[in-house]
């Protein structure tokens, strides 16, 4: 089947200069990118006045349990992105051992959500994998194996460190969900159990992924008072390992600590004069989101949400814990300290006993059950088993566009995809576009267009993705220069953007002149030696 893009702005994706020109499509895959006066048979879309590009890809997603639940993953497709990598932040589906389903959906559900619509008994990669082939996902998926379920399968949910034992068994998990396909191993060093590891545990589990010239996709252990400390304890982790480093939603967070960047800045820069390859994906906003129960202290995590719930439970360790937000804890990156409880939002819940507190801030949950907003949150966590989403204000718009700027940079959603989300689950890359290029003028249009494909499929190994060349794969993205633009907002963040045309996933018009065409051509991607391919 053949499809003739006439008269479209190529911006190809490589960071060079745009330029007028056709581009045809036979079957998957891009065959002509020049001047084309006919095709037989081939269905035409005139693109005068768009930019032809590369389908984005989300190099931070969180759609693991959505892809097999509503595969069209409409959210992201609509912003034009025809490819992302789950896996994100040391705990997603698999691996999943059948003793641990019960508490890992628990400790899950904050996250991506949690379905009684699927069969949890999958227990590897491999398996899970499979399963989204099944469902044919709307868009090309990559998986990362994550740190925290390779740690559950090793050695459970406890607070401590592996024996030798243990530690040998994390490599071999490790390995054999590499040779499943996964594109690199992601750790979240705030969520649990990741949190309770060590640099030497990670070193280790980096040292496989590297044979296979895989990446380590990091939420490291503190964006805020400790950030230059847990910076330098991941490029200890790249230098012992020889594993590519790749930060997740990069940024700095609170305002005492914005004298911070220039330092962070240099220890990029210190880095990869070592050799260290690094790179770091963005979400465009001055806002974060996460599950909730991050807020609590280290310690009432221990040992899985189960016991979260009991320690929930009790009124006097609810004081500690209120002790411990209040005057904070060494090392732990404190969210109420450097958001305030006014500036940390409720985005989902599970149940509808609790959905007047979606939308809602901290103080402004106190309010509404007539009590202190601490007891409020812990009664709302509680009650939702943990639940719970958020979204957290931390930052300026100067310190993004710092960050957007860099060399390092690709652009990702990091969007939650239950409740009321942050509205970066629907606007992230219209955003850059409409925002950041067309009004701040703080990227050229193919500057954005390379961040948002090039450079992540490069960063990755994406084999025949991430940019417009005679052989690649045809993922394709249609858009409006002048009117691209994400629409949702905090209050209203459920909104598709405007200004994308058309997307094409290899080869299928999956949006058609701005509509759903309710098709679904996506595909697994998983590593097979050095490359990521179909």
């Amino acid at each position: 089947m053949k499809k003739l893009i006439k008269n479209g702005f190529i911006v190809d994706g490589s960071g060079k200069p745009g330029f007028k020109a056709d581009l045809l499509i036979e079957d998957d895959k891009i065959v002509k990118i020049g001047e084309v006066e006919a095709a037989d048979g081939a269905e035409v879309i005139d693109a005068e006045g768009l930019a032809v590009a590369p389908g984005f890809i989300d190099t931070h997603s969180h759609s693991d349990l959505q892809i097999l639940v509503n595969p069209e993953i409409m959210p992201k497709v609509m912003q034009g992105i025809t490819t992302e990598i789950l896996g994100q932040d040391g705990i997603s589906m698999a691996p999943l051992p059948k003793q641990y389903i019960s508490p890992w959906r628990k400790n899950l559900a904050g996250l991506d959500g949690d379905s009684d619509d699927i069969d949890w008994n999958y227990e590897t990669t491999e398996n899970y994998l499979k399963m989204i082939d099944e469902v044919k996902p709307g868009l090309n998926e990559c998986y990362l194996v994550p740190h925290g379920n390779i740690r559950m399968e090793a050695m459970g949910l406890e607070n401590r460190l592996p024996n030798d034992e243990e530690l040998e068994k994390m490599r071999q998990i490790t390995r054999r969900e590499m040779e499943a396909g996964a594109v690199g191993l992601s750790t979240g060093l705030i969520y649990m159990p990741c949190a309770y590891s060590e640099s030497k545990e990670i070193i280790e589990m980096c040292k496989v992924v590297a044979e296979y010239d895989g990446s380590f996709v990091i939420h490291q252990r503190s964006e805020a008072d400790t950030i230059l400390d847990s910076m330098e304890e991941v490029i200890k982790i790249g230098r012992e390992s020889g594993v590519k480093i790749h930060y997740s939603h990069f940024k700095v967070c609170g305002k005492k600590n914005w004298d911070k960047i220039d330092k962070v800045v240099e220890l990029l820069e210190k880095a990869q004069a070592e050799g260290i390859k690094v790179s770091f994906d963005q979400y465009p906003y001055v806002a974060g989101s996460t599950m909730l129960g991050v807020i609590l202290p280290p310690w009432v995590h221990d040992g899985g949400t189960d016991n979260v719930l009991k320690r929930l439970a009790d009124p006097e360790l609810r004081k500690r814990m209120v002790y411990d937000i209040e005057h904070g804890i060494p090392g732990w990156d404190n969210f109420v300290e450097f958001a305030g409880l006014d500036q940390i939002f409720v985005t989902s819940v599970k149940h509808e006993k609790n959905a007047d507190a979606v939308g809602l801030s901290l103080t402004q949950l106190g309010a509404l059950r007539g009590k202190d907003p601490y007891e409020a949150t812990f009664d709302l966590l509680l009650e939702e088993e943990n639940a719970v989403g958020m979204v957290d204000f931390y930052g300026t718009e100067e310190h993004v566009q710092l960050f957007m700027k860099r060399p390092e940079m690709n652009a990702c959603t990091d969007g939650l995809l239950g409740g009321k989300p942050h509205p970066r689950v629907f606007g992230a890359f219209p955003r850059i576009l409409g925002k950041y290029v067309r009004e701040d003028k703080a990227l050229t249009l193919e500057e954005a267009v390379y961040k948002m494909t090039k450079k992540p499929a490069t960063t990755f190994n994406m084999t025949g993705r991430g940019e417009l060349a005679e052989g690649n794969y045809a993922d394709i993205c249609i858009f409006n220069p002048e009117t691209v633009i994400d629409k949702g907002t905090f209050t209203d963040p459920i909104q598709y953007p405007e200004g994308i045309e058309y997307v094409i996933i290899n080869g299928d018009v999956t949006v058609e002149k701005g509509k759903h065409t309710g098709r679904r051509n996506g595909v697994v991607l998983r590593k097979k030696g050095k490359e990521v391919v179909k």
